[in-house]
């Protein structure tokens, strides 16, 4: 008896724990007491299990609605934190770098850098990609007295991904995916005109 119950500990123990993250899940510190410091402050915490019973509240005969539907059923996890205040630099900055480390793992790529001098702004957009598939999603945006972190989990479709803005407490980010090219017209058979 003994010998089974210890070969059912080291079995779990060398298949990993049952409640690890989510590839492509961050750890995002909860931020508590910035939100006393805060002059507003957004979080928004889906799993799986809450997408599933927040998909069921949208609408499948408005267009908008509907497409978010969509593209929240192959997502795994929405998480939101974003924080303004009446001061600049207010927050630890150590937190936000704790998080932009984790983007430093084995497949996160950052594909949108942009840097403003003249605003003292940092936007960061990073990818995980597994395969052909991106996996996760990861926003920083900084300002003096702002900062915003959104990390998307699940099968992401980039086509799809701007439906998903302003729902779920994922901010408006301009997100535009390339148009496709319009079908070459086509040319007349011979003897026709």
């Amino acid at each position: 008896m003994n010998a089974r119950i210890g070969f059912v500990i080291a079995a779990l123990v060398l298949s990993g724990p049952a409640w690890a993250a989510p590839r492509g899940q961050l750890q995002i510190p909860e931020f508590a007491a910035l939100s006393e410091k805060a002059s507003e402050s957004v979080t928004v915490t889906f799993d799986a299990q809450m997408l599933g019973m927040a998909a069921r509240f949208l609408s499948n005969t408005d267009p908008e609605q509907a497409k978010a539907k969509k593209l929240v059923s192959s997502l795994t996890g929405i998480y939101v934190r974003n924080y303004s205040f009446d001061t600049d630099y207010a927050y630890p900055k150590g937190d936000i770098e704790g998080v932009r480390r984790q983007l430093n793992a084995p497949g996160w790529n950052r594909i949108v850098g942009v840097v403003s001098r003249k605003e003292n702004s940092n936007v960061e957009v990073f990818v995980l990609v597994d395969g052909e598939k991106a996996q996760g999603l990861a926003i920083i945006a900084s300002e003096p007295r702002e900062f915003t972190i959104v990390n998307i989990v699940g099968n992401i479709d980039f086509e799809q991904l701007q439906d998903l803005e302003g729902n779920f407490g994922v901010p408006e980010l301009d997100i535009e995916t390339p148009k496709k090219p319009a079908a070459p017209a086509k040319k007349p058979a011979s003897g026709e005109k």
